[in-house]
């Protein structure tokens, strides 16, 4: 009974060890002190044990019996094979650094290629010991040419590769705009604005490559660097790569002013003749916005920023939007202090050469233009509706008529708080205005002083009037997510032609959301540019060039539903700047 005590005595395991301990512990009431000098260990040692027991007092320590069945222990590696590795290793390290000169980042970079791993303290460690120095500062280029870098292929239409292949892009969302474009005909009509191209890049291409880059969200021109080598992004802009940052800067200063309002007023009419409603196109909400600059340009004029109230260096641009259709119709960033009142009067002469016919109103702010030009809309019979600027008299005088002349409102087509509103009407005069203008004044809506309405719209209920001008504030809203997701406020640069050019491709792209969300449907016709982006737009898909088609296969998303019910699935369109091939969307 006696022969097998050593079992119990000289522990095998370390689960057997703290057995044998706790149960001397608890059982025996054994002193920590014995229980270490027992076993060897330190009195911490032995108290980390009792304490682990107590916070787990269910510790299986026991094992059940291997079996055939179970898997046997991994086998240890060769000491030998692991002293030969090493030493191979070694002798890696001090090649790459004695033949090639390279670094300690560059050498754990090719030796994690070549399957060997290696920190940067223990190359550091091997180079140090063998006697090697640190090497001295080298320029981009001497490091270019030490590492073997991937170049970016030049960009060249004449070498779009439209052979047999696949390939996986983070851009497969940005082919669901490349049948709009297909029917728009955007190549013949940028040939009929001449716009500058080359046999490399044409200005199909470089134009799409600019709208693939507003489509997609880009912070600033400089980050398409990050994707010089995406095959998704370059096949829908028709090249083989996409054209560096300052071959893109170049052609936006090679793209003449008048191109450009050519190109606004063909794409308008293109737009429209896809069969979708976009509005009327009869009723406009128009705004100023200035684009900052933070250069030392004496030519550049100082303008109001509002989000910052305050005044600084920047580019004064117009934007003007449909109300109906919701998207940016016109912009013109060519605007100086000295003709901004005349702006109003340009964009009516605009619509009027592209559409035949007057707009029938246009809404804006009290500091867009001035009493004179009011006069002018209304001999043209455009109906006006703006703010008057409001004087401490005008304030006192109002806030002093008797509350039985205010007639109560409710306000239906503005969500906001404050719905039930008094207004006070009465026609007045105005200087340089020749009739009577009607005003209106309303309290109650969440501000202290009262809130002044001017129109030429004699017969329009007041109600209607306020919820009116309430959906033109939306513009400010509108312009502020243009800002945000369109990025009119990442300008490198104050050369008003490049602005230019980057309002030009805010329109198009915001043109192309909302046809977009149109098309959609459900609900979804009034959602934000950033909103379609990250539900639809925003997804990876895998591309199978063929023969005579091009399947682009969309990687899962909830919202595959709407495409699928919007019928962008039953596309098969071709596409003239990928050899007419035609262009297939799939889900999965």
């Amino acid at each position: 009974m006696t022969q097998h005590a050593d079992f119990f005595l000289q522990t095998t395991s370390r689960n057997h060890r703290d057995y044998e301990i706790l149960r001397a512990v608890h059982v025996e009431q054994t002193p920590l002190k014995v229980l270490a000098k027992r076993f060897g260990l330190s009195h911490g040692t032995i108290r980390n044990i009792c304490s682990r027991f107590g916070q787990n007092p269910h510790m299986n320590f026991f094992r059940p019996d291997r079996t055939e069945a179970d898997p046997p222990n991994p086998p240890k590696a060769d000491p030998s094979e692991v002293q030969r590795m090493r030493a191979k290793r070694k002798k890696r390290i001090l090649e790459l650094r004695e033949k090639h000169q390279h670094s300690v980042a560059e050498i754990c970079k090719i030796l994690k290629k070549e399957n060997f791993s290696a920190s940067p303290s223990n190359v550091a460690r091997i180079l140090r010991e063998a006697g090697f120095k640190k090497l001295p500062r080298r320029t981009r280029k001497q490091r270019q040419e030490a590492v073997q870098v991937h170049r970016a292929p030049q960009a060249d239409a004449r070498l779009l590769d439209l052979s047999t292949r696949h390939f996986t892009t983070r851009y497969g969302g940005l082919f669901l705009f490349a049948h709009d474009l297909a029917r728009i005909n955007l190549d013949g009509m940028l040939q009929t604005c001449k716009m500058p191209g080359s046999v490399m890049i044409p200005a199909g291409a470089a134009m799409r490559a600019l709208l693939g880059m507003k489509l997609w969200g880009y912070r600033r021109t400089s980050h398409i660097m990050e994707d010089v080598l995406e095959p998704g992004l370059a096949l829908f802009s028709g090249l083989n790569a996409i054209p560096k940052v300052s071959s893109l800067s170049e052609y936006s200063c090679r793209v003449h002013p008048d191109s450009l309002r050519h190109l606004m007023e063909r794409w308008h009419v293109a737009v429209r003749t896809l069969g979708i409603s976009l509005g009327s196109g009869t009723s406009f909400d128009l705004d100023f916005h200035t684009i900052p600059y933070h250069g030392d340009d004496a030519f550049t004029e100082k303008h109001f920023i509002s989000k910052r109230s305050r005044s600084q260096k920047g580019i004064l641009s117009l934007v003007v939007r449909d109300a109906d259709a919701r998207m940016f119709v016109y912009a013109d960033a060519r605007v100086r202090q000295s003709d901004r009142q005349q702006q109003l009067m340009q964009f009516i002469e605009f619509w009027k050469e592209r559409t035949g016919s007057l707009p029938r109103e246009v809404v804006f702010d009290s500091t867009f233009t001035t009493y004179a030009q009011l006069q002018k809309l209304n001999e043209l019979g455009i109906d006006f509706l703006t703010l008057r600027r409001r004087s401490k008299k005008m304030v006192a005088e109002l806030m002093e008529t008797p509350a039985n002349q205010w007639k109560q409102i409710r306000l239906t087509n503005i969500g906001r708080t404050f719905r039930n509103s008094r207004v006070l009407e009465k026609l007045i005069r105005i200087r340089d205005y020749k009739t009577d203008v009607r005003q209106i004044a309303i309290i109650d809506l969440g501000h202290d002083a009262p809130t002044l309405l001017m129109t030429n719209q004699m017969k329009t209920k007041a109600g209607d009037l306020i919820d009116r001008y309430a959906r033109r504030m939306i513009i400010e809203n509108t312009i502020a997510d243009a800002i945000d997701f369109f990025h009119m406020d990442a300008l490198s640069s104050a050369v008003p032609l490049k602005i230019e050019m980057d309002l030009q491709l805010t329109l198009m792209a915001s043109m192309l959301y909302r046809l977009f969300a149109l098309r959609i449907g459900n609900d979804m016709q009034t959602a934000k540019p950033g909103t379609l982006f990250r539900k639809f737009i925003e997804n990876q898909g895998k591309v199978q060039i063929q023969p005579d088609q091009i399947i682009v296969t969309l990687s899962r998303k909830s919202n595959h539903p709407y495409l699928l019910a919007a019928g962008y699935t039953e596309f098969n369109d071709p596409i003239p700047w990928l050899d007419h091939r035609r262009l297939k969307i799939q889900t999965r």
